[in-house]
């Protein structure tokens, strides 16, 4: 017998195959049973009948419940009435547990229900999906990164202070020191760029906002490139390839879990670079003709950046924004002092920025001043002022977060359902 996983039973048309699997629905329909079964790789039926099995294997394949554990040996024969193409006849059953009381069953449940049990939650045909598309386009960023000549590093997860030099830190002991959950790995990545070249990261940080909004996450994940070297325009097209590129290969790849998501694949398929581009100027005009209460010297918020993005069929990049606005190491503009050359890459259809970036300032002189502009302490980074005494180049960066980029590809309505595990204001369970 051939023991295989349901995406594999394609090539095993007309073979009996075994495959380790859970029960997710059962129905009957007189002398038939049905079976719904998944494995991890995929969902697939099976169908049972009653004068074709032994009496041993009916009686086991009535007594499965939702979410029993099983052996399920089959012969594998095409339909194309099946989501997967195919079907299995079943020719022996083998359980391994019954499961009893599975709390989430086919009605509906509230959101607080589901987050207590997450840890069953990701088992639905949903929440799988979802976390394929994630871990493709983990890949998908590592290969784009790879691919060119990048180099992972990996940067601390405890710091002793903020890389932006804000309040929204958790903070620990060290033995006998202060330390801080990282909020982000790029000033070690700008150290890292200046003995590699091209460099990116790709891990957890950590941000202790008191917010509550679809958008934002405890902890989430990062991908922080950093290239010695490299302008601000040519970093602009970086980013915007990176885009283009995760995107067709979640397309290519895993167009089935995107159905299963009802995702509206057109959106997705209008994604190829350039990308538009508008200033923060151009931006506050906009706002303005739409009748938005700002001022230039504003932040934007969600209601704005969802505006801007209206008018556009892809991501937009809005660019040159306040110097006041941003973090101290983003260089001036030389020809506009007041604005820094930066850009933030607003995803379409309502779901903000996904990607933030600048060229850093090269310069000794104006770090050290934007260092007590901003009342850091140089004492505890010594070593990134040092990146500017020794060897200084123009070299720029950018960050892009993982589960705001898996929520707009997927189409969802909250970042919670794009981790496996969220971490909110008030849920640190399961």
């Amino acid at each position: 017998m051939k023991k295989c996983t349901i995406r594999e039973i394609g090539s095993h048309v007309g073979d009996s195959v075994t495959i380790g699997c859970w029960l997710t629905r059962r129905r009957s329909s007189g002398k038939i049973l049905f079976l719904q079964l998944r494995d991890g790789t995929g969902f697939v039926q099976a169908v049972a009948v009653k004068d074709e099995v032994s009496d041993e294997v009916w009686e086991t394949a009535q007594e499965l419940t939702q979410e029993s554990s099983l052996y399920l040996t089959g012969k594998v024969r095409e339909d194309s009435r099946s989501p997967g193409g195919y079907e299995l006849s079943v020719e022996g059953i083998e359980a391994i547990q019954i499961a009893q009381g599975y709390p989430i069953t086919p009605k509906e449940h509230g959101v607080d229900f589901l987050m207590d049990h997450r840890h069953l939650w990701i088992r639905s045909a949903r929440q799988r999906a979802i976390l394929v598309i994630r871990a493709r386009l983990i890949r998908a960023i590592q290969q784009f990164f790879d691919e060119r000549g990048f180099y992972r590093v990996d940067p601390p997860i405890l710091t002793p202070a903020a890389s932006e030099g804000t309040t929204t830190l958790f903070h620990t002991r060290y033995f006998d020191e202060d330390a801080y959950l990282t909020q982000s790995g790029q000033l070690y990545m700008e150290a890292a760029a200046m003995a590699m070249g091209k460099v990116y990261s790709f891990g957890p940080t950590f941000r202790a906002e008191k917010s509550k909004t679809r958008r934002h996450l405890i902890e989430f994940w990062m991908v922080e490139p950093e290239m010695a070297f490299v302008e601000h325009e040519e970093s602009l097209r970086i980013q915007e390839q990176m885009i283009a590129y995760i995107v067709e290969t979640v397309l290519k790849d895993c167009r089935r879990e995107l159905e299963t998501l009802g995702r509206d694949l057109s959106m997705l398929e209008r994604v190829k670079a350039p990308f538009p581009r508008i200033t923060y100027d151009e931006a506050i005009a906009r706002l303005k003709d739409l009748g938005h209460d700002i001022a230039w010297g504003d932040d934007f918020g969600a209601p704005h950046e969802t505006a801007i993005a209206e008018s556009f069929d892809r991501p937009v990049f809005i660019t040159h924004y306040p110097t006041s606005l941003k973090a101290f190491y983003m260089k001036p503009d030389p020809n506009r002092p007041e604005v820094v050359l930066c850009a933030d890459l607003i995803a379409p259809e309502g779901y903000g920025e996904i990607i933030g970036g600048s060229q850093r300032i090269d310069d000794p002189d104006l770090m050290e001043q934007r260092f007590k502009e901003h009342g850091l302490d140089a004492g505890v980074y010594q070593w990134y002022l040092d990146l500017r005494k020794y060897g200084s180049v123009p070299h720029s960066g950018f960050g892009l977060g993982l589960e705001r980029t898996v929520a707009w590809i997927c189409g969802l309505e909250h970042v919670r359902e794009c981790i496996p595990f969220p971490r909110l204001l008030y849920r640190l369970y399961p």
